[in-house]
């Protein structure tokens, strides 16, 4: 936005007094408008700088709780080994039917654990879709340029 230099008329003592604190308390009023708005869109970058923040502290938290899931999940899923072949072991001495039961079992617990990884992948590309998006809007939010007031002073140093 681009004021117009205002021009004034000359009176006999000067330039027209009641003309020239018009336009200074327009300007005033203006600059005013003007810091008022930056301090909204500052209120509004740092709003929006503690929301990234909290999002990046969920991503993290997403990721400790992922690899928590995955740990637990290889830690079952080692113990479940170990159990299927016992229970192969002694399914071999005892009968073919609890040999069918015990893989059974082992199955069911990998696919579980299949199941709960993939979700865990799907989390994780989500959050980080949804934290890309959100620093891309960040990085394409701008605050307005101050526009030159360079005027004013000089108006002032007419004026005395």
């Amino acid at each position: 936005m681009t004021a117009q230099r205002p021009s004034f008329q000359i009176k006999k003592k000067g330039y027209d007094r009641f003309a020239v604190d018009d336009a200074v308390e327009k300007y005033m009023q203006e600059i005013n408008n003007l810091e008022h708005k930056i301090e909204l869109y500052q209120q509004q970058l740092v709003e929006t700088t503690g929301q990234l923040e909290a999002l990046k502290d969920q991503y993290r938290d997403l990721l400790r709780s992922e690899e928590a899931r995955k740990g637990t999940a290889d830690e079952i899923a080692r113990l479940s080994l170990r159990e299927a072949n016992e229970i192969i072991n002694t399914a071999n001495a005892n009968a073919d039917l609890i040999i069918q039961e015990a893989l059974q079992s082992a199955r069911g617990i990998l696919e579980d654990l299949a199941v709960i990884y993939k979700e865990a992948g799907y989390v994780k590309l989500d959050t980080k879709e949804k934290l890309e998006r959100l620093l891309k809007d960040l990085e394409e939010f701008n605050l307005p340029e101050m526009p030159d007031i360079s005027w004013l002073k000089e108006a002032e140093v007419k004026m005395r």
